[in-house]
């Protein structure tokens, strides 16, 4: 992600993939693989050269729409627009763990909507410019996790941008078998797509955050334009004239009046891709504008009585079908329909986004502990907009299918974690902890003497289903919320890592964590119509 309006690609398209950390940049950044998919809507593979949208705000359309009586939906033709692919690439062993059901029985939806910058047809092509970039690998440049609160009462939007800094897993293409090894070091989370396709996105996600991803969803360049037009136009706001170009070409091209203006068509992909000319002319200021259009979107789908027309409606799902790459777990459109019915449940006013907080590294980002906090709240199923109801306390927590074995016959190991970036581990800590253990009637515990590691907090982790009994057993003689026990595959049985926030005494106390939503995410609420761009002073009219 450029984060400055120096030194950024002068194509059309505005946007600049680099390399791995610390390397020079590969030209165009696309060409780690991948580059074997072709164009058109031949088989399913070739079909997804035509990679969707960077602006998922039409995706949200799509699943926000669902208004009761579309009968339409259900026609053959329909089905038959949608493409589809895999949704996680990467080995089930890495899968983040499905969230547990509350006491309704209800669960939380968590859905990646992704797209890249591939010009990959001739009407993309017009539309997203840059002939050199032509049938080249695509990028992810734009990744926003939507997460669906259990209960259906709030929904939350994740933006992370597009050169932040990450470890790709390894992630097989499903049709070719090419296996693309983890990456060595960090790499621009954008170049996850052309590392098999979007399952690959899905399994870096996962990696990053430990929340479960359910869907996928993309969209692509002329989508936008066409369901625009369908939609009839969605209102957003500028502070100044603003007029996306330079003298050396760059910018989208966006022309606007100071104030509110209903864009549509060409001049909402326009919105949507522009970064010079918003803030500080970075992919941060155009995630924002995102947002605003998103927030928008939803609000003239909700209230504009146009859209209750037949006609009208089956445009709109013509164009979102013709324009849309699923997961095979929403490749039907009765499956994308039931999906916008549970998206309807949610107020407008309980729908907030916002963007991974993060911290320069160069010219890119990388996540920062508030991000951390950020995703804490989502894999927590906690609102974003700080309107959540009181939560039921651990010991509510859904007992484990499988129970846990007597005391003294869990094995158990101890491993220290108490090194910090700043401070060397506690000696014996682990075999301290084991010995407590031991007096609590855990006669098999035993202290892993192997190098220590380092852990913020202390956990205890299980590899697989019948042990989660015996670890949730561990940590409740010792104190430690249910919370922290968590399932892994680098560990062989359950296994305590004393963390950081316990390098001292006997007794554990849990630290206190805020649910608060950190300001740096810089959320806005779906239901503000006072949101407005600040526009950059060279790039104004009169």
């Amino acid at each position: 992600m450029s984060l400055t309006p120096q030194g950024e690609d002068t194509s059309q398209g505005e946007d600049t993939p680099r390399g791995d950390e610390g390397a020079p940049a590969d030209p165009g950044g696309r060409h780690d693989g991948g580059g074997h998919r072709g164009g058109g809507r031949g088989t399913g593979r070739t079909r997804r050269r035509r990679r969707a949208l960077r602006w998922s705000a039409t995706v949200l359309a799509v699943v926000i729409l669902g208004t009761a009586g579309a009968g339409y939906l259900y026609y053959q033709h329909l089905n038959d627009n949608l493409r589809k692919d895999a949704l996680n690439l990467g080995d089930a062993k890495d899968r983040a763990a499905e969230p547990e059901a509350n006491a309704a029985g209800q669960t939380p939806l968590n859905i990646l909507l992704i797209g890249s910058d591939a010009r990959d047809s001739k009407e993309n092509q017009e539309l997203g410019g840059a002939k050199e970039t032509f049938g080249s690998t695509p990028l992810a440049d734009v990744q926003m996790l939507l997460h669906v609160s259990a209960d259906r009462t709030n929904m939350s939007v994740v933006s992370m941008p597009r050169d932040t800094l990450v470890e790709i897993p390894k992630c097989t293409d499903p049709d070719t078998g090419k296996v693309y090894a983890a990456t060595v070091g960090r790499r621009m989370t954008n170049q996850s797509l052309g590392r098999g396709g979007p399952g690959c996105t899905v399994a870096t996600w996962e990696k990053l955050t430990d929340i479960h991803i359910d869907h996928f969803m993309m969209i692509d360049f002329s989508g936008v334009v066409s369901m625009a037009d369908a939609i009839g136009g969605v209102p957003v706001c500028v502070d100044a004239n603003i007029h996306s170009k330079d003298s050396a070409g760059h910018g989208s091209g966006l022309k606007l009046e100071k104030g509110t203006t209903y864009v549509k068509g060409e001049q909402a992909l326009q919105w949507l891709r522009t970064r010079y000319g918003f803030e500080d002319g970075s992919d941060l200021a155009r995630a924002k504008a995102q947002h605003q259009y998103m927030n928008s979107m939803v609000r003239e789908l909700r209230k504009n009585a146009k859209l209750s027309n037949p006609g009208k409606l089956r445009a709109l799902a013509e164009a979102a079908t013709e324009a849309l790459t699923v997961d095979d777990g929403l490749g039907r459109v009765d499956k994308l329909y039931d999906l916008a019915g549970e998206l309807k449940k949610v107020p407008t006013a309980r729908i907030t986004m916002t963007t991974m907080p993060n911290r320069y590294v160069g010219a890119r980002v990388e996540p920062t502990e508030d991000a951390t906090q950020l995703f804490r709240l989502v894999r927590e199923d906690i609102a974003l907009d700080g309107k959540d109801k009181k939560k039921t306390t651990e010991a509510s927590a859904s007992p484990t299918a499988d129970p846990a074995a007597a005391d003294d016959e869990i094995a158990v190991q101890v491993r220290n974690g108490t090194r910090t970036a700043m401070l060397a581990a506690v000696a014996g800590r682990a075999s301290a902890v084991a010995r407590l253990l031991v007096g609590e009637g855990f006669t098999q515990a035993v202290a892993d003497q192997s190098v220590s590691t380092v852990e913020e907090t202390t956990v205890v982790r299980y590899p697989s289903a019948d042990l989660e009994g015996d670890a949730q057993r561990v940590a409740k003689a010792l104190g430690i919320p249910t919370s922290a026990v968590k399932k892994s595959t680098d560990v062989s049985g359950v296994t305590l890592f004393v963390g950081a926030d316990w390098r001292e005494g006997t007794a554990y106390e849990a630290p206190k964590q805020s649910d608060e939503t950190p300001e740096s995410a810089e959320a806005l609420n779906a239901s503000d119509t006072k949101a407005c761009m600040k526009v950059n002073p060279g790039f104004t009219w009169s």
